[in-house]
């Protein structure tokens, strides 16, 4: 089975697509200045797009691990989240508290899909 990387650099790709999985890493905010809600809105685009990009979209998502730098603004992140997956199969998901690489990043989230 062949393996295809896209956006690489020299540490990582952005997207991984192995046989009918894709495994996309950890996706953050443009505008890390920005509020936890539009932060959510921008990562959930980026993800869409990458998706799209590996013949997949959010119905068929198995996993997602959201990263959050203060739980706090869980309820907020997760208002976002729920309109987004309302029609969609929901996925297996696990939300965990963690610094973050750079001080204003507020959440991450990292998805593995089935490819249709």
């Amino acid at each position: 089975m062949s393996i295809t990387r896209h956006d690489s650099n020299q540490r990582m790709s952005q997207l991984v697509v192995h046989g009918n999985t894709a495994y996309l890493a950890g996706q953050v905010a443009d505008d890390f200045n920005a509020d936890i809600t539009t932060q959510t809105q921008q990562v959930l685009a980026k993800v869409e797009s990458l998706l799209a990009t590996a013949g997949s979209d959010k119905d068929h998502i198995l996993s997602a691990t959201i990263i959050i730098k203060d739980m706090a603004q869980f309820g907020e992140m997760n208002a976002v989240w729920d309109a987004w997956v309302a029609d969609s199969g929901k996925p297996a998901r696990a939300a965990i508290q963690a610094d973050m690489a750079a001080p204003n990043i507020l959440v991450e989230i990292c998805v593995i899909a089935a490819v249709k």
